[in-house]
């Protein structure tokens, strides 16, 4: 049980920092749980000649369909697209985007430039997919997430101007050091701290915060060390650096602000971030080389019975429309519940009512090619993330091809909540006009230097109606469980299944957990 002094301090810190500051604070005392990935599975005794029908090429289908293979199960996967992979994704120009209700697009980025409109980067606690990129041969590479010198950027503060991430976090860091350390000067923490606590809460204000004897926070030689200078450094006679100017502290409160800041302090964002080199896709790709030859594409499910006997699934083609029936003595199901819950399927009131309790993410993405890095000649930003609270929400600078010459591809938009829904709408023109139109308020070059762009609505996907799913607390207490458990002789795996919800991660450990359950009932059973 946690102590009433330590439910105090997550307390205040989830009301100062939000829930990633409370996330890393419970990290730290251990109430948040790392991935639980200790290995491959060890399935051994599985009787001969059963077998198991996984629906799904993602990763979780592909990773179930490897393991129950590899323990001796006979093992056949149907897939929707005429692709492995799932929401691992990677486009490429002469790629083509389908979506729903909306103009094919063409993607036309030059050789070697690429977007990922899923997943995209790897947390390096994330042990799972980590060992079987690695068994699997897909190289990785260093994803700059966390870049000082990109942008925050919010209508509400400094004028709508962008600041460097460096200066806002620098100055947030400094002023909340000062008000702490007055604080302290004021006795307000006399009943919390010893008289040498405060010694040394105050002494490290003052080092934390960059704070002169005064124990104020001002701009000087000190500040710039951290947040920049206004001159740099230089050689000769003229040399000497000038300090830069501190940011209104009132518009530092902004939550534009402090959100972005502790984007960085959520556990799952912490570096080091890796991402598979050429793309994300890769990881697919080598999954897929695994167990392609247990892959039937183009199969759109549209029932699965089951009795105490085994399972029928029902599938079409999705080239010929011819309609075709599948026998296993068990099923893995890891088909989106968003699109799961509109299949006819027989399992128990509880997990219906579960599938059809959770909704999904309706991210856009978007890929956008302009002739130049101008980020990186123009501003020094090499890699990393700029936030703003346009409906963009952010751009992310490729991590890969530094200072080459030519065309390059950076994320234009990753949208939160209601922005996804709304530029979906759009057609795909429309929303990249919107992506140049708000993005260049970060990078006034936009205009000049755009080459071409892709926008993907993930609510427009038909084979996931969505990005990921969306659990809350009542959601998970009501539903989970019945979600997860076997049912019959059907069980389902995905991200959906997971406290590891929108990573692949999760996907990958819900997988394997699922399988290992469905062992352990067909050697009971």
């Amino acid at each position: 049980m946690v102590s009433s002094t330590r439910r105090q301090l997550l307390t205040a810190l989830g009301l100062a920092g939000g829930t990633a500051a409370l996330y890393q604070a419970m990290t730290v005392m251990g109430y948040a749980a790392d991935s639980r990935f200790t290995g491959p599975p060890v399935l051994s005794g599985a009787r001969k000649g059963t077998k198991v029908l996984v629906l799904g090429a993602g990763l979780a289908g592909m990773l179930a369909a490897y393991e129950l293979r590899k323990a001796g199960y006979s093992v056949r996967v149907l897939e929707y697209q005429n692709r492995t992979g799932g929401r691992n994704w990677t486009l490429r120009g002469g790629d083509r985007v389908v979506e729903m209700g909306t103009p094919v697009q063409k993607v036309e980025f030059a050789p070697g430039n690429y977007i990922n409109p899923g997943p995209w980067r790897i947390p390096y606690h994330h042990r799972a997919l980590l060992h079987y990129c690695k068994q699997f041969g897909v190289a990785l590479e260093p994803f700059i997430q966390l870049n000082y010198n990109a942008f925050v950027h919010s209508p509400d503060a400094f004028g709508g101007k962008p600041m460097r991430y460096r200066d806002v976090a620098c100055d947030f860091t400094g002023v909340v050091a000062e008000l702490l350390a007055k604080s302290i000067d004021g006795h307000t923490l006399d009943q919390e701290l010893t008289q040498e606590d405060r010694m040394q809460l105050k002494e490290a204000m003052r080092g934390w915060g960059l704070l002169d004897e005064d124990f104020r926070y001002k701009s000087s030689v000190h500040t710039s060390t951290r947040r920049g200078w206004e001159k740099r450094p230089g050689g000769g006679p003229d040399g000497a650096p000038v300090p830069s100017q501190l940011l209104d502290r009132h518009d530092l409160f902004r939550p534009a602000m402090w959100q972005s800041l502790a984007t960085f302090m959520n556990y799952e964002m912490q570096t080091t971030m890796f991402q598979p080199t050429g793309g994300v896709d890769m990881i697919g790709k080598g999954f897929a080389k695994q167990v392609s030859d247990l892959i039937t594409m183009n199969a759109r499910v549209s029932r699965i019975a089951q009795d105490d006997h085994g399972v029928r699934v029902t599938w079409e083609h999705t080239g010929t429309g011819k309609v075709s029936e599948e026998t296993a003595d068990w099923c893995v199901c890891t088909i989106p519940l968003s699109v799961l819950s509109q299949i006819d399927i027989q399992v128990s009131p509880g997990m219906k009512a579960a599938i059809g309790a959770v909704p999904y993410t309706s991210h856009i993405k978007m890929g956008l090619e302009f002739k130049r890095r101008f980020w990186e000649q123009d501003d020094d930003i090499y890699g990393g993330i700029s936030f703003t609270n346009q409906e963009i929400s952010q751009v992310s600078y490729p991590s890969y091809g530094f200072q080459s010459s030519g065309p390059a591809v950076l994320l234009g938009a990753y949208t939160k909540s209601m922005a996804g829904l709304d530029i979906a709408g759009m057609t795909p023109a429309e929303r990249i006009e919107v992506g140049l139109a708000q993005g260049s308020v970060l990078h006034p070059q936009y205009r000049k230097e755009f080459s071409n762009g892709v926008a993907v609505a993930w609510s427009r996907m038909p084979w996931s109606l969505g990005c990921c799913a969306i659990w809350s607390a009542e959601t998970r207490k009501q539903h989970y469980r019945n979600l997860t458990e076997i049912d019959g002789r059907v069980v389902l795996a995905g991200e959906h299944a997971s406290y590891l919800g929108c990573w692949q991660e999760g996907a990958l450990l819900s997988s394997l957990d699922a399988i290992k359950r469905l062992h352990k009932r067909a050697q009971e059973a």
